[in-house]
């Protein structure tokens, strides 16, 4: 990835990346200890953190020169404390070296200046983990998104705001009716001009939702509110949503050609599927992960 790419709104490098490497597919860094094969697993806290960032640097090369983004899960990293974060600092710094897009998947949200500390942290020109778009939550209000649009544009960066989640219980608030209406859909309405200020010259905006893959005809209807809106797609694979209900919200370019309009996210098949869990080395690893990622993209095809 070039410095003057870098320069370029978030939304055109992700429209520039699904273009590069045909394919919508983000591959999820979730470091569950207890999935992983005994190779990244130690007793000790200090040579787990080192195989912590074992795992993670792998799943780097792996997803290099296949997809377009790889996604952080950064609660993940916060448990193991400073060492963890020290972790996630040098990964994000890996997968950008690397021409990976990195959506750190922080969930971020508060009043005041408690957000602009937040967006320091992770859009900032300064931030000390580098993430090109960082998962943002709205539901304190719009108010509190204003820090983070501000810092994302000024640096060229990414907002992912949640929107319809694929969780079990996303109905609980997500989904209450109001006005015939339910409240994920009146937070599209709200976020709709936001979104379509921040447009680049491909069209697409900076500004993304998250929209779970399980929830295939809302997103379809939610496409045609946010036409240019990019969206985190998550809840394909593992957690049930197949390739056709994961491709509902997104759009077809037929001159690329290429899926455009947002990324879907897989991580437990891909890092965790069964031909991952006897590896003895990283570069076993490495390859179980790259078939894996194939695997996930020929059914996104």
């Amino acid at each position: 990835m070039t410095e003057n790419s870098l320069k370029q709104p978030f939304g055109d490098r992700l429209s520039n990346a699904l273009k590069a490497r045909k394919t919508p597919l983000c591959v999820g860094i979730d470091p569950h200890i207890s999935l992983m094969p005994s190779l990244f697993r130690a007793t000790g806290q200090a040579e787990q953190i080192e195989k912590l960032y074992d795992f993670s640097y792998a799943c780097i090369k792996a997803a290099q020169d296949h997809v377009p983004a790889v996604k952080p899960q950064v609660a993940l990293f916060e448990k193991f404390g400073p060492e963890g974060m020290r972790v996630l600092q040098q990964i994000g710094q890996d997968a950008k070296e690397s021409g990976l897009l990195v959506i750190m998947d922080a969930k971020r949200g508060d009043i005041g200046s408690t957000s602009t500390a937040y967006a320091d942290a992770w859009l900032g020109a300064n931030a000390p983990f580098y993430a090109d778009a960082l998962t943002v939550n709205p539901f304190l209000g719009l108010d509190t998104l204003e820090p983070f649009v501000n810092t994302a544009i000024k640096n060229h960066a990414g907002l992912f705001i949640l929107l319809r989640t694929s969780n079990p219980g996303s109905s609980d608030l997500q989904g209450l009716q109001s006005e015939n209406k339910p409240v994920y859909q009146h937070l599209a309405s709200k976020l709709a001009p936001m979104i379509d200020l921040h447009k680049g010259k491909t069209g697409w905006s900076s500004i993304g939702v998250v929209v779970g893959a399980t929830n295939p005809s809302e997103a379809g209807l939610l496409r045609k509110q946010l036409n240019s809106s990019p969206f985190l797609i998550p809840g394909f694979g593992a957690q049930g949503a197949d390739a056709s209900m994961a491709l509902s919200g997104l759009t077809y370019d037929h001159k690329e050609p290429c899926y455009q309009g947002g990324l879907i996210n897989s991580s437990r098949a891909i890092t965790f599927a069964d031909n991952t869990k006897n590896v003895t080395t990283h570069s076993e690893f490495v390859s179980a992960v790259i078939h894996n990622i194939h695997d996930s993209i020929e059914k996104l095809k």
